[in-house]
Order: C-alpha cells, then sequence, then structure tokens
C-alpha cells in the first residue's frame, strides 16, 4: 500500500463525528431521565430523522453505568441534542420548537401526534408528553398576519386567537371577510 492509499483508507474510515459540521447552532434539550425515549418518540414523527449518536455513562457517573447520558439526533434534517440531565430543570414555553407547515393534512399529522399524551394549549401551541412546547404553524398564516392590509390581518389574528389545532380554511375566511 502506497503512503496515499493509506492516507485515503485512515481519512474514509474516520468517525463521522469528527467531520465538520454543517450546523453552527445545535439545540440541546434537558430532561430528566428519559431522553432516549423522547428521542425515539421524536424521531418516529417527522421525516429525515435519525439518532446520530449516543453517549452512554460509564464508572464516573454521573448515571448508572450504561444508561445514556447524551443523544445526539437529527428531525427533518435539523440537528439536536438530548441529555439526561436530572430532575433539576424542566422546560417551559419560554422556548419551543416551531413546526412550518404547507397544508391542513400536515398540521393535523403533527397536531395529533404531538399531542397524545402531552397538553394542547392555543394559537397553534400544544406541549408534548416530555413537556416540550410546540408550535404547528402554517407558514399562511405568517403570511396572512404580515400582509399590509391592517384590517385583513387582525381578522387574521382574532380568527386565529381562538383556535387550539391551527385551520387554513377559517383563517382564509377571515382573510376574506367572510
Amino acid at each position: 500500500m502506497t503512503a496515499t492509499n493509506a492516507t485515503a483508507a485512515v481519512a474514509m474510515s474516520k468517525d463521522e463525528r469528527t467531520q465538520p459540521r454543517t450546523q453552527k447552532i445545535t439545540t440541546f434539550l434537558w430532561f430528566d431521565n428519559n431522553a432516549e425515549e423522547a428521542v425515539n418518540f421524536y424521531t418516529s414523527i417527522f421525516k429525515n430523522s435519525k439518532i446520530l449518536g449516543t453517549v452512554r455513562n460509564g464508572d464516573a457517573g454521573p448515571g448508572p453505568k450504561g444508561s445514556v447520558l447524551t443523544i445526539e439526533f437529527q428531525l427533518d434534517g435539523q440537528e439536536f441534542a438530548a441529555l439526561n440531565g436530572g430532575p433539576q430543570f424542566k422546560f417551559t414555553e419560554a422556548i419551543s420548537l416551531v413546526v412550518h407547515c404547507q397544508t391542513q393534512e400536515e398540521i393535523d399529522t403533527y397536531w395529533e401526534k404531538l399531542s397524545a399524551g402531552g397538553q394542547i394549549v392555543e394559537c397553534g401551541w400544544l406541549k408534548d408528553k416530555f413537556g416540550l412546547a410546540w408550535q404547528i404553524t402554517p407558514d399562511i398564516l405568517l403570511d396572512l398576519l404580515q400582509d399590509s392590509d391592517q384590517e385583513k390581518s387582525q381578522r387574521v389574528m382574532k380568527a386565529m386567537m381562538k383556535m387550539k389545532k391551527i385551520d387554513i380554511a377559517t383563517l382564509q375566511k377571515a382573510y376574506a371577510g367572510e
């Protein structure tokens, strides 16, 4: 094997985690002790999702040997990390994840799956069974709210404020003045 071939073989065998990241900022989620369950739940809902790597506790802890410490994962290509950090910190609505939707079918699917066992809030917000806040938001809502015609955008806002799950047809009717 030549030096060039040896270098190429070494480069190809490198662990992907040592490669430069394409995403500069990663959302880091703190769970009590169910990060693995949460990550499996989230990756089952979103397309183009997978677990990238898992770090397990060793003899030095902080958790029991072999238990999950952190998990890196992707949801629809977006990278996240989850930590089993203990009960000290809980999720609040001060941070939420927005799911941009194009159709009512997409809204309905994410709403049903993410709210299962969780809490329905209002205006497209919900908390999943792990306490993480989500906004299931159709892109058309943002477009209608930003319309230069204040009368139309305010009708849309009033309609949205009465909703739990966002309904695109109702928003469009409010925009049209129906």
